[in-house]
């Protein structure tokens, strides 16, 4: 008969208290983060914005008259407003963030005054047969938009709205026929580079 004692298996060591310090800070840092800026800003649906911006800038390139031009632009701008909307509540959902409170509710109302006198002005613009500048308009006053409404989100966000508002200034000195060619870097491109930033970086 074999009296020999069994082994004890090893103990678990304990975690260090250090690492469950340094745990409970990361956790309140993005918990902190994520009550001050609005991440659900949709990367792939800005892309998406960007793909229909393109594809409204062939469109409108095709239209004589100032007024199918227009109709053909506020289109693409319905189209893809939509697109950014649904694109948004999906992402917010998915983080677990609300667009009408906190955050969320702060980015909507930094994005809307511009938005609403690039309305304006565009119905002003078309009175007076002012189409010509329309496009560096619209460039600046979105770009505006984003920059207000993104300092309630992640870095990226601002840098994308003054990179269209640059873009404007340049549309604003170097006249581009009616402007179809701007719009299509900027609402174009821009917005598909920065969307692929955005959905690498902070998650679609």
């Amino acid at each position: 008969m074999n009296l020999s004692p069994k082994p004890i298996p090893d103990a678990e060591e304990p975690t260090p208290l250090h690492r469950h310090a340094m745990d409970n800070l990361r956790f309140i840092r993005q918990t902190m983060e994520r009550s001050t800026s609005f991440t659900a800003v949709p990367g792939w649906g800005t892309v998406g914005m960007g793909v229909l911006a393109v594809g409204g800038a062939v469109m409108a390139h095709r239209m004589v008259a100032p007024a199918a031009w227009l109709t053909a632009w506020l289109a693409t701008a319905v189209l893809a407003s939509v697109l950014g909307v649904a694109a948004m509540l999906v992402k917010a959902r998915r983080v677990n963030e609300s667009v009408l409170h906190g955050s969320g509710r702060r980015f909507a109302l930094g994005l809307f005054p511009p938005l609403v006198a690039g309305l304006l002005l565009t119905a002003v613009f078309h009175r007076l047969n002012l189409h010509a500048l329309m496009p560096a308009t619209w460039l600046l006053l979105y770009g505006t938009a984003v920059v207000t409404g993104g300092a309630f989100s992640v870095k990226v966000v601002p840098v994308m709205g003054s990179s269209f508002m640059a873009l404007s200034v340049v549309a604003f000195l170097v006249p581009w026929g009616r402007g179809d060619a701007w719009m299509a870097l900027g609402f174009g491109l821009l917005n598909i580079v920065f969307g692929c930033i955005i959905a690498r970086k902070h998650g679609g």
